[in-house]
């Protein structure tokens, strides 16, 4: 039996509270760095406190995945989950700006780093049923679409979740902490706003969209709920050697392509703001670098939006030039923007190289779900999309725990000490400076090598 066609509106309800939760993913992202820099961080170890959250990510997705697939309440199977992490994702959203009011409790950075930690795990909670919402509900000739609409739908809340502090700022909400204050009301207001539209965004899908019922949803997928392997228990080790093999080849593109975007999101602010501003944003609490932590969020607001138009795109692309070569282009364009930004000193030409990565971030956002989900057993597809949420949280582990080592032998850290000074001097005039702009461009070139491993998948129609 075959799953019935959605309409447009049924399958855009299905990813609706995605544009919340990725309105705050998007202040995370943009604002996270900025915020623990202000609390004492220093920028070469600054990658080791965003370590938490792709560590969660690689123990909860498996387990929420696994229990969503076993789980059927009057909500559906996904929807209890999303709600769940979208109420605790809230709270910690308005946790953490506020982190330096809590000395009392933690020291200020060790408070706000927890609070990274439960926030990022939270997002996890919350973005891992949607993916597989989509895979239970939408049938394989609509799963472009589905998954396109949804990537459409995070890169607009992306943009407005990017966009938002420097909005407030405009708004002459303060842009620089207050007396006595280490985070400015611009991006403490930002988390508020943020927090509660990702709260009505969850309950919109919540209350608009009706999961299949367990004997619906073994119809369409040819399941016996009979049967003994219905019943048994899910060994993880066992399903990752039986996963079938785009599952890994899968994961190779995804490997690169995420450790280029971690690299983005924890050194754009200081790289853009040494490239830009120059010495005037040495100190993170001046006006210079809290404009080049704006400025970030305008430059992830701008790709975000056009990832939001060129996903809309995808499936007519795809349809032309076939997915693989549609997912190995935008990557390349992405890779070439960021290799792009070493070169680019005005703060407006950044934005020719926000462009690529707006192509790339749609197709990272879209395609590799919808080319998996087609070669998945129904019955697992909530813990197979969890598994394949190491392929996002492990580059981001090695990202955060290689990234401040990659920086540090920049500044001299590592290979050279007080006593060789003429080796200081020669790393000070090369372009091994420290500068976090160095990082975009190692950023760049992981998603061209993800491109190009693109071209080693094979589909399930090859």
């Amino acid at each position: 039996m075959k799953k019935p066609n959605l309409s447009f509106w049924q399958i855009w309800n299905l990813s609706f509270g995605f544009l919340g939760v990725q309105i705050g993913y998007s202040l995370q992202n943009g604002n996270t760095s900025r915020i623990l820099e202000a609390l004492g961080a220093n920028v070469d170890k600054i990658n080791y406190f965003w370590l938490a959250a792709p560590l969660a990510g690689l123990v909860v997705q498996p387990i929420i995945g696994l229990s969503s697939d076993k789980t059927w309440t009057r909500l559906g199977r996904r929807i209890p989950f999303i709600l769940l992490g979208s109420l605790i994702s809230a709270m910690a959203m308005f946790f953490m700006p506020n982190s330096g009011n809590f000395a009392n409790l933690l020291p200020a950075l060790v408070f706000g780093g927890l609070i990274l930690l439960v926030m990022d795990t939270s997002f996890n909670i919350t973005m891992q049923p949607f993916r597989s919402l989509v895979g239970d509900m939408v049938n394989d000739e609509q799963k472009n679409l589905g998954y396109s609409l949804q990537s459409a739908l995070i890169n607009f809340g992306a943009v407005f979740g990017s966009l938002l502090p420097w909005i407030l700022a405009k708004l002459n909400v303060a842009n620089v902490p207050a007396a006595g204050e280490k985070v400015a009301d611009s991006v403490i207001w930002s988390f508020y706003i943020g927090g509660a539209i990702l709260l009505l965004s969850v309950l919109w899908t919540v209350f608009k969209t009706k999961e299949y019922a367990p004997k619906e949803h073994a119809e369409f997928n040819n399941i016996d709920l009979n049967a003994p392997e219905v019943k048994e228990k899910t060994n993880l080790i066992e399903l990752l050697k039986t996963a079938p093999k785009i599952f890994w080849q899968l994961g190779l593109v995804q490997f690169f392509s995420w450790f280029a975007l971690f690299l983005m999101w924890v050194y754009t602010t200081r790289g853009i703001a040494n490239q830009v501003w120059g010495d005037a944003a040495a100190d993170p609490h001046s006006l210079a670098f809290n404009e080049a932590g704006d400025w970030t969020g305008v430059l992830f607001a701008f790709y975000s939006a056009v990832a939001a138009i060129f996903a809309l795109s995808i499936p007519y692309i795809a349809k032309r030039i076939g997915r693989k070569k549609t997912y190995s282009y935008s990557l390349i364009l992405g890779g070439i923007g960021l290799i792009a930004m070493y070169f680019f000193h005005d703060k407006y030409i950044l934005f020719f190289s926000m462009i690529g990565v707006g192509v790339a971030w749609a197709a990272i956002l879209a395609i590799p779900y919808a080319m998996l989900s087609s070669s998945l057993p129904a019955n697992k597809m909530g813990v197979y999309m969890g598994l394949f949420n190491g392929t996002i949280t492990i580059p981001q582990i090695v990202a955060g725990a290689f990234g401040g080592i990659i920086l540090g032998v920049q500044k001299g850290a590592i290979f050279y000490n007080e006593a060789n000074e003429k080796c200081f001097e020669a790393a000070d005039k090369g372009l091994f400076t420290g500068n976090a702009i160095l990082m975009i461009v190692v950023a760049g070139i992981s998603l061209l090598i993800a491109g190009i491993a693109v071209t080693t998948i094979q589909e399930k129609s090859e």
